[in-house]
């Protein structure tokens, strides 16, 4: 991926000053529907691990919580985007419609490939 970065920290209000960083590296634009449109999809991945002593072994417990903002899907006459704005809503609702067939795949249970 483009621009992943991975930071280790050790306390709640370090992550959320890496949350707020990653929040301002999102890609937005005024349409006219919001004037604060978010053009970009954001996932924030937190690995947490912990180590703790049992009866004298050493235990390990690890967890993964997956945090995802997705662009919204657009109606171009709503918005009323042309230019640039256009090419990125095309975009936006092409990357939900690819990620809606990659979901539909695995819950029909019958598919063989997944998009």
């Amino acid at each position: 991926m483009k621009n992943l970065t991975s930071t280790v920290v050790k306390t709640a209000s370090e992550i959320y000053k890496i949350m707020e960083k990653g929040s301002k590296n999102r890609s937005t634009a005024q349409t006219e529907m919001n004037a604060d449109s978010s053009r970009s999809h954001s996932i924030f991945i937190i690995h947490i691990e912990s180590e703790e002593l049992i009866d004298g072994k050493e235990c390990f417990k690890v967890g993964k919580l997956n945090l995802v903002d997705l662009a919204g899907s657009e109606r171009q006459s709503k918005t009323k985007a042309t230019g640039e704005r256009l090419d990125e809503a095309k975009k936006i609702n092409l990357s939900l419609s690819a990620l809606s067939n990659v979901i539909s795949a695995l819950v029909d249970g019958k598919s063989s490939h997944i998009p």
